[in-house]
């Protein structure tokens, strides 16, 4: 059987997949990887089901050690990857050999990698995912230095693909598209949420990011109406953008509640969810509405 060690696991980094979807109704939240669209390019180049179980890290430090031949990809942030120090890159299929060790530097933009395996991480899974919910606290605890991890056996069609063209480095304001949300109403102008830029806030994590706007900025705070009563709490859906009484826009992402008591005012493109996922704390955005 096919094991890689945790060396030492970085800031924080997880097992994660695609989720516990359809069990909200159970107050189940889905999780799952919060760059849903890196988590699966990693494991289409390593020629796995999409599904497949990978570790998600957080602003890099990962090191990792191969007990046997593996075929590994790393997506997602701009962050350094070497085999045995020695420079390999983003976005392709890469061999290591027996006893050789993946290592992931600070990301110089974003903040979430994935790196996959040929066959998948294989831990217990839990209702169906192998991923760490770190709300609920469902699935496997967050990687510590000196766990063996083993590999199975969700593989597709090999090559799937073995290197994927990747976007340049982010410069500037980050935009987020959105659609108007079910709650947009209960907003003196709902289309305050679209002037001018936010700034990520220290409050971002795998729950949700917060958005405040700027020092010095003019661009208006969205406010309720005084005229609607207050809301009860309902269901809130993966990439809902929620305002609560101070004005502060929360972007939910993949460990977010099933429901929450503010108003959803937009919801983010499943494309959007992911930039979304590599914001960091002083980052720019601007919604833009679809």
């Amino acid at each position: 059987m096919t094991v890689i060690e945790v060396i030492t696991p970085g800031p924080f980094a997880t097992i994660q997949d695609l989720g516990r979807p359809g069990l909200a109704h159970l107050g189940v939240p889905q999780s799952g990887a919060a760059d849903r669209a890196s988590m699966t390019l990693a494991n289409r180049l390593v020629g796995n089901q999409e599904s497949a179980a990978t570790i998600e890290t957080t602003l890099g430090g990962l090191r990792i050690r191969a007990y046997h031949r593996a075929v590994v990809a790393v997506t997602g942030a701009g962050a350094p990857v070497t085999v045995d120090d020695a420079p390999v890159g983003l976005g392709a299929a890469i061999i290591i050999e027996s006893g050789a060790q993946l290592a992931l530097g600070p990301p110089a933009w974003g903040c979430r990698n994935y790196v996959a395996v040929r066959g998948g991480v294989d831990v217990p899974a839990v209702l169906g995912s192998r991923a760490t919910d770190t709300l609920s606290g469902l699935g496997p605890a967050p990687l510590r230095a000196g766990d063996r991890l083993a590999i199975g056996s969700e593989t597709g069609e090999w090559p799937a693909i073995t290197h994927a063209p990747l976007p340049g480095t982010p410069t500037g304001v980050v935009e987020l598209e959105v659609t108007a949300g079910p709650r947009a109403d209960r907003l003196r102008r709902a289309a305050d949420l679209a002037v001018g830029e936010w700034e990520v806030s220290a409050e971002a994590d795998r729950v949700g990011v917060r958005l405040l706007r700027p020092d010095g900025a003019a661009a208006p705070v969205p406010a309720h109406r005084d005229d609607v009563g207050e809301l009860r709490s309902e269901g809130v859906a993966h990439g809902s953008v929620q305002v609560p009484p101070n004005g502060a826009p929360v972007i939910f992402l993949a460990d977010h509640p099933v429901t929450g008591g503010y108003p959803v005012v937009a919801v983010l493109t499943a494309a959007s969810i992911s930039r979304a996922a590599q914001l960091i704390a002083g980052n720019r955005v601007r919604f833009r509405s679809r």
